[in-house]
């Protein structure tokens, strides 16, 4: 059975940091794509971003490009997501996600959904 168990979230101020994890089990995920969304409450979800399998490209949806940092260890099969200047707005539940294709990951279309892990910015 595939899993994917997000950990990390947390209260944090304005301008503070947390780093998430998604940690995978019940396959090896270092050729596919894994990803992060994030929902606010009455919104819908929205791609935050993305690392490919194989080079491990990355991309960001440009509101956090520069604050937000995608890493994966393939040995662990662990993506990790690190959060610096978090602002309230940045408020979600963050989502990790997997999938063969980038291009579909980016747009929703995944394979792979964890549970969710609450992220709240706030003084």
């Amino acid at each position: 059975q595939v899993r994917l168990v997000e950990s990390g979230g947390g209260l944090v101020q304005p301008g503070g940091s947390l780093r998430l994890s998604c940690a995978a089990s019940g396959r090896t995920f270092s050729t596919y794509a894994m990803g992060w969304f994030r929902q606010a409450p009455g919104k819908e979800r929205e791609f935050v971003s993305l690392i490919s399998g194989g080079a491990g490209s990355t991309y960001y949806r440009e509101s956090v490009n520069g604050r937000f940092t995608i890493s994966r260890d393939n040995a662990k099969n662990t993506v990790y997501l690190q959060m610096n200047s978090l602002k309230p707005e940045d408020t979600a539940v963050y989502y990790c996600a997997a999938g063969p294709m980038p291009e579909k990951l980016r747009l929703g279309r995944c394979d792979y959904w964890g549970q969710g892990t609450q992220v709240t910015v706030s003084s």
